[in-house]
């Protein structure tokens, strides 16, 4: 990773990685443990026999989570990374992006 700050929170080279702030990280790991902690309760949930209305409640709590998380992770993206590649010329990157969406959408 270069020295350079960057203007957004994630950073992606050509090999497909992504250099996400160390803010980023802490927010996204904190995300996506409580995201954890909520598997679990449902787990024990479902283990307890709780009224399936309350254990879909909870699972559409998940959903939103993840959503949270993968809004946060597309928007770093979006402002680095596909920027980034269209400026090197890389427009085949549009597509990817499309084909991604497309699977965040299902």
């Amino acid at each position: 990773m270069d020295h350079k700050e960057p203007k957004v929170e994630a950073h992606c080279s050509t090999e497909r990685k992504s250099h996400h702030s160390e803010v980023t990280k802490t927010g996204l790991t904190t995300r996506l443990n409580r995201i954890e902690g909520q598997i679990r309760g449902i787990k024990g949930m479902i283990e307890r026999d709780t009224y399936c209305d309350d254990v879909l409640t909870q699972l559409a709590a998940v959903q939103s989570a993840l959503n949270g998380v993968g809004k946060i992770i597309l928007e770093g993206h979006m402002k680095s990374c596909l920027v980034e590649r269209i400026q090197d010329g890389e427009l085949e990157v549009v597509d990817e992006l499309l084909t991604t969406i497309k699977k965040l959408m299902k």
